[in-house]
């Protein structure tokens, strides 16, 4: 999976879960779905059409017994479920779930598997904003799923961020050669 769409697909908080519950045998189906994520209708609904547009799911064509699901994976949707149940299953506990929701916590992961440079991250993650990168490093930072070091033999000392713990196995959950 290519960074960009990593990025699309993590900026709804859902979709991850989403397409890991599908890949792990949840019925396509709107009120198995919500059940399962115990999302709101609200954001599920936008996180469930923002997966439509990615082209990663699709409606169920065609009419048929009321068991029939309403959605399934398409083709690229198969891939990227796989990948979704992969980084789901790398976190220890439902506790820490709910920052994988958080925008850029998964594609900061993907990028830092080796030690990068602030500006690196920002290049490589195009469309983040300074303040938005900062933030996350933070949060990662504390939850101790991403290490910071300082880089002390040059001439201006600058920090390097890498995953680490969790962060780690979130990263080689992605599978993204960066």
């Amino acid at each position: 999976m290519e960074i960009e769409l990593l990025v699309k697909l993590t900026s709804k908080a859902w979709s991850l879960k989403i397409l890991s519950l599908l890949h792990s045998g949840v019925p396509g189906r709107q009120a198995a779905l919500i059940a399962a994520t115990g999302a709101s209708r609200t954001s599920f609904a936008s996180s469930l059409a923002h997966l439509g547009q990615l082209g990663l799911l699709e409606k169920n064509p065609g009419h048929g017994h009321p068991l029939r699901p309403e959605f399934r994976l398409t083709k690229k949707g198969i891939e990227a479920a796989a990948m979704a149940h992969r980084i789901l299953e790398a976190v220890p506990d439902d506790a820490a779930v709910h920052l994988l929701r958080r925008s850029w916590v998964v594609p900061i992961l993907a990028v830092t598997g080796t030690p990068q440079r602030f500006s690196n991250i920002r290049s490589g993650l195009a469309p983040v904003t300074d303040r938005a990168l900062s933030q996350a490093l933070s949060i990662l930072e504390d939850q101790d799923w991403l290490k910071r070091d300082i880089i002390v033999s040059a001439r201006t000392p600058f920090p390097i961020y890498h995953a680490a713990n969790t962060g780690w196995h979130i990263n080689q959950a992605i599978g993204l050669s960066v």
